[in-house]
């Protein structure tokens, strides 16, 4: 993934790959190079802090930081393997993701 794309009057909803292997997942008005590099610099506390390094995995543009905020929260409540398809940008796989049948037992 390209990770040098600029803000502009949009706003990004992210993932990170931390470096124990688990995943972050963030909005951003600002550069994702930027995003990333404060992550990384230990500037968030949290979650992040002691997971450093982190890199970008995932990240998708748009337009006002509602929409951003919206697709962050809905992307927070899903389960590993999903959010592993939307990296892969497997999107197909998301439904079926999303069906109790497939949860591990």
């Amino acid at each position: 993934m390209r990770s040098t794309i600029f803000g502009s009057m949009g706003a990004f909803v992210y993932i990170l790959r931390c470096s124990d292997g688990s995943y972050y997942v963030g909005t951003t008005r600002d550069t994702l190079d930027r995003r990333v590099a404060e992550h990384n610099a230990g500037g968030y506390g949290g979650y992040t802090a002691k997971r450093r390094p982190v890199t970008l995995a995932y990240a998708q543009e748009f337009a006002n930081i509602t929409d951003a905020i919206a697709a962050e929260r809905q992307v927070k409540g899903w389960r590993r393997e999903k959010k592993e398809a939307l990296i892969r940008g497997d999107l197909s796989a998301l439904p079926s993701l999303a069906s109790r049948a497939q949860r591990p037992k």
